[in-house]
């Protein structure tokens, strides 16, 4: 019975992360309430349901656009599967609890601006306003952590990456800011500590590696959303493991 749950979760999953890559794409740039309907955004076509399936579309056409052929962005496929596991993996850890919707909000949350970050360089002050409040109402339903302890793992979110932010010269964006505020606010300062951490180790290897094999260079920086996503959903899930992991070398 809770296999099939988790299925279900995994293909409720997979709609959602099509809807996210909708609104990571078109948010930035002010078309969310100009299609409709999803269109290629090469040859402006409409696209029929046949073209809609998550994952399954991508896969019969090949990657590419039915009308003109052009590629299309593999981020569709790898953000509906991202979606889809992560919400099946969070029934699976959580159950039917009301620390499950937290879960859900925070994946949701974070697939949308993985679209945004990688396509424009841009977390949408929108999309981390709304989220914010859906935590706020969260938090009033489940008080899980106490507000003070939320609203100083917020600030201090907002405190760390404001300080990088005049420290380096603008290294980090306003929206990079924002989004650990969040994430303060949600897994307070020790679970915030955990991803920033993450985050900068991650970011910094990968970046090494771009670095020494001709991909990137300093005059081209890469999105630094990827890497707090993983840092926080590693936090939000094992946090408590990597702090008992870290206290043990002490």
């Amino acid at each position: 019975m809770k296999f099939n749950l988790i299925f279900y979760f995994f293909l409720i999953g997979l709609v959602f992360g099509s809807f996210f890559n909708v609104v990571g794409f078109r948010i930035p740039i002010q078309s969310f309430f100009r299609h409709h309907r999803s269109h290629c955004p090469s040859c402006d076509k409409q696209l029929s349901w046949q073209d809609l399936i998550p994952v399954l579309s991508y896969l019969r056409l090949k990657g590419k656009c039915r009308y003109c052929h052009t590629s299309i962005s593999i981020i569709y496929p790898f953000v509906e599967l991202f979606t889809g596991s992560l919400f099946a993996y969070s029934f699976y850890i959580f159950g039917l609890t009301l620390e499950l919707f937290t879960a859900l909000l925070l994946i949701s949350l974070f697939s949308i601006i993985f679209v945004s970050d990688m396509a424009y360089m841009h977390i949408p002050d929108k999309v981390l306003l709304v989220f914010f409040i859906l935590f706020l109402v969260l938090r009033m339903l489940q008080p899980i952590i106490s507000w003070s302890n939320a609203f100083l793992g917020g600030i201090s979110g907002i405190v760390l990456i404001g300080a990088i932010i005049l420290l380096s010269n603008g290294g980090m964006g306003a929206g990079d800011m924002k989004l650990f505020g969040i994430i303060g606010f949600i897994m307070e300062v020790e679970g915030l500590m955990v991803t920033f951490f993450l985050a900068v180790i991650s970011g910094a290897l990968l970046s090494i590696i771009l670095m020494l094999s001709g991909k990137a260079s300093r005059s081209h920086p890469i999105p630094f959303a990827p890497f707090i996503i993983f840092g926080s959903l590693t936090s939000f899930f094992y946090g408590d493991r990597i702090l008992i992991w870290y206290i043990a070398f002490f």
